[in-house]
């Protein structure tokens, strides 16, 4: 790896001036855009390990995101980390990770690890975690007692609370630039192993009437969880409870300063049929229960998969799932395998606001066989060509997307889909296929490993940015009738402070058997016409 100080000195001396307009998410029809320096901005991201949220760690962080050409980092900050002693505070890795943050040109989105973190309290600090009485964990359905810290405390939600109103003062204070752009309350929350809390105060809930926030969005009469949700009460009341507690914290810390926050899921197993919440993480923001926390967790703005399978079926409905006219994609952590880098594709045809692998440093830690089985420069490549790609205009990508007006898909692995993927332009389809010569109509075979996707975002009438990986894309018209299709100017560029630079024209070779993508980085803008 690229681990260069020269080039580290040389972006410390450039370290831009970042804006002091507050990040926001902004949605009109359905569409979505995270507004950073006031313009739709598309979060090129990448996630470091747990662990690797400490001074010592940072030096095998930059160099790894900078060969990623990643904009966005997202790191951990602790709450045994920053108040190890109760009404103490230590914000001493905060400053620096914002002073590197800079010095390196990143973004950063701040992973809160509070009460929840993979459900479990263990980044809480001793004088909680070892509290039982205080702090008192859930009790299962035999009465005893649970791992995970009870929703219902009202003594850890304050102090949870009161932890972070102090993270969002520190940044406020000492963070004007808007380094960090967005902030994740909790990480995975939930409770396996528990469809529910069953202590005495959550037996009482749940046999009481359903609160009327929730009754409204579901547009029930009264009742209690039982009677209004039948087979997923214990699910939806949990969800509630969880998803009412993040909300408090995620409220508390906005009235400081209202960045952007979301909560992330750690997801079914399964995408397409229901699922015992004894079986998974319960309570957490799963594509079950988005509804349930859209009406329990106002001040939480999107809720986020956590997408480790790398079906290409199951992760097309994940993300399907969560893209939504109340819910931007956001990506929040997916696996850092090879196979899942074409998945940035897909998600871009989502309308995405933002995708990021988990696990980019080099401190040598794998979460294989959920990713890859060691950041090598194979996976670092895989990612890195398509941010790379992305980077230049990042912009331009984003504000077409909140205009809905972009498109994208992976390289398929199920048989059935024959190496084709295909999209509705509206005027225009697009027939997306992986595995052939640039030149002749060779059937598709798909790539020696899914490695293709392909992205389209409408710039005019007929006017299209059309970019990817090993794939082929044809264009036809949705209802042809008499007309013929043609290409009426095909150019290849790049962007550069948001314009385009026209490098050269295809034609010829390079046009008749459809626009053909290599491993190069290649970016074309596309005018369609037709005659009769």
């Amino acid at each position: 790896m690229r681990f260069g100080s020269l080039a580290f000195a040389a972006a410390l001396l450039a370290a831009p001036a970042l804006s002091a307009e507050l990040p926001r998410l902004e949605t009109k029809n359905g569409n979505h855009a995270l507004l950073v320096d006031g313009q739709p901005f598309l979060v090129l991201g990448a996630q470091v390990n747990n662990s690797s949220a400490w001074p010592a760690a940072l030096p095998k962080v930059w160099p790894v995101v900078n060969q990623l050409h990643a904009n966005t980092v997202q790191v951990p900050i602790a709450w045994e980390q920053i108040e190890p002693t109760e009404g103490k505070f230590d914000f001493s890795f905060l400053d620096q990770l914002l002073k590197e943050a800079r010095a390196n040109d990143k973004r950063l989105i701040l992973l809160w690890f509070a009460t929840w973190k993979n459900t479990s309290p263990n980044y809480t600090p001793a004088w909680v975690k070892l509290d039982n009485k205080r702090f008192p964990r859930m009790l299962d359905a035999k009465g005893e007692t649970h791992y995970a810290l009870s929703p219902f405390a009202r003594s850890t939600l304050e102090a949870d609370k009161r932890a972070f109103v102090k993270l969002m003062q520190h940044l406020k204070a000492n963070d004007p630039q808007n380094t960090v752009i967005v902030v994740q309350v909790q990480n995975e929350a939930g409770t396996y192993r528990s469809a529910r809390d069953y202590s005495p105060e959550a037996n009482r809930l749940f046999a009481a009437p359903v609160p009327e926030a929730v009754r409204t969005y579901f547009r029930k009469g009264p009742g209690n969880w039982t009677k209004l949700f039948g087979r997923d009460a214990e699910l939806y009341f949990h969800s509630w409870a969880v998803a009412s507690y993040i909300d408090a914290v995620a409220a508390a810390g906005k009235a400081v300063k209202p960045l952007p926050m979301y909560a992330n899921a750690a997801l079914q197993s399964d995408p397409f049929g229901w699922q015992d919440p004894n079986t998974f993480a319960s309570g957490g923001p799963s594509h079950a229960v988005i509804d349930v926390w859209k009406a329990s967790a106002p001040h939480i703005d999107w809720v986020s998969p956590d997408i480790y399978n790398p079906d290409h079926k199951a992760y097309l409905e994940f993300l399907r799932h969560y893209a939504r006219p109340d819910n931007p994609l956001f990506v929040a952590e997916t696996g850092n395998g090879k196979e899942y880098a074409r998945y940035f594709f897909a998600t871009l045809g989502k309308n995405a606001i933002g995708f990021s692998p988990f696990g980019m440093d080099a401190t040598g830690y794998s979460n294989f066989p959920l990713g890859a089985p060691k950041i090598s420069e194979e996976t670092l490549a895989a990612f890195g060509r398509t941010y790379q790609l992305f980077a230049p205009m990042q912009g331009v990508w984003a504000k077409a997307a909140a205009e809905g007006k972009v498109w994208g898909v992976a390289e398929p692995t199920d048989p059935a889909a024959k190496h084709t993927q295909t999209m509705d332009l509206g005027k225009y389809k697009a027939t997306v296929t992986f595995g052939r010569p640039q030149f002749g109509m060779d059937a598709p075979r798909g790539n020696e490993w899914p490695s293709g996707g392909l992205a389209v975002a409408q710039l005019g009438p007929d006017e299209y940015l059309v970019t990817g990986f090993n794939a082929r894309i044809e264009f036809a018209l949705t209802n042809p009738g008499k007309d013929q299709l043609l290409f009426n100017r095909v150019e290849e560029g790049h962007y550069v402070d948001g314009k385009w630079v026209f490098e050269r024209l295809w034609n010829g070779d390079q046009t008749d058997y459809g626009l053909n993508f290599t491993g190069a980085q290649q970016v074309l803008r596309v005018t369609l016409a037709s005659i009769r």
